[in-house]
């Protein structure tokens, strides 16, 4: 984490809480793109993914001041839930039904757009739950132990609800051959 020129991350805890802006920017700085990443998986739009992280990192700010930070933990799953949280608000809005008819296909040329729609079409019938623990563990590249953290559960249980989130995912992506 790139924080200020001699200053421990419990140290620009403390000065966020007591109100300084930049000692809180300097803490969030290295958790915006993964957050971002977070809501890009969640809700696949990038407007709504920048207003989510935004949304967040003000929610975050405001209440910095009431959350004890467990040392070992530190602040990216504490931020990486707020995200979470937010992106499942904004798809549970009222306006996330209206259908938006942005790239309809992804330009990439390293695999088969078929391919990619079949992904897409199976990572959307998935639970919340399932889609942000895959998010988490393989888009995020996040270990266990911080993805039980994100999520406010124990290893174990991630490890239980990613091998679920993966076996609900196996049917709607298994492979016809000729």
């Amino acid at each position: 984490m790139q924080l200020r020129e001699g200053a421990c991350e419990e140290e620009l805890v403390r000065l966020a809480k007591a109100g300084d802006g930049a000692a809180f920017d300097d803490l969030l700085q290295p958790l915006l793109e993964p957050a971002f990443r977070l809501a890009m998986t969640m809700l696949r739009d990038r407007s709504a993914a920048e207003d989510a992280v935004q949304e967040a990192a003000l929610k975050a700010w405001v209440k910095l001041d009431t959350v004890k930070f467990r040392s070992e933990a530190g602040l990216k799953p504490w931020f990486l839930t707020i995200v979470a949280n937010q992106s499942r608000s904004v798809r549970r809005g009222r306006w996330w039904v209206v259908l938006k008819f942005g790239e309809l296909v992804d330009k990439r040329e390293d695999t088969d757009p078929a391919e990619r729609m079949d992904l897409q079409r199976a990572l959307d019938r998935l639970p919340h739950s399932y889609l942000l623990i895959l998010s988490l563990y393989y888009h995020l590249d996040l270990p266990i132990d911080e993805v039980a953290t994100t999520l406010g559960i124990s290893a174990g249980a991630a490890k239980a609800r990613l091998y679920r989130a993966r076996q609900a995912l196996r049917p709607a992506l298994t492979l016809e051959t000729p």
